[in-house]
């Protein structure tokens, strides 16, 4: 994460902005199918930050992992696989 911090920062604060715009719509009681489709892109940009944190977490936390005991291993590989598993759900 220390490396792209900014960016995810950037897109964070893009769906605060549309999360907010969001609760207007509602309030606002607006088309229904706008409001999915405003839900559909904050998901979709939610979705992309997530997959760049595992990125970062692959190419950081992981990789710094080698060279450790196999038990430090193992646990960075149950994180991961806990993280998919919530994915797929």
């Amino acid at each position: 994460m220390r490396a792209e911090r900014d960016v995810q920062l950037r897109k964070l604060k893009t769906v605060r902005g549309q999360i907010e715009g969001l609760i207007k719509m509602v309030e606002e009681d607006r088309y229904c199918l706008d409001i999915s489709n405003q839900l559909m892109a904050s998901i979709s940009i939610l979705k992309n930050i997530n997959k760049d944190v595992l990125t970062a977490h692959l190419k950081g936390c992981v990789k710094e992992s080698y060279g450790k005991s196999e038990e430090e291993i193992e646990e960075k590989i149950e994180e991961i696989n806990s993280i998919i598993n919530k994915l797929s759900k």
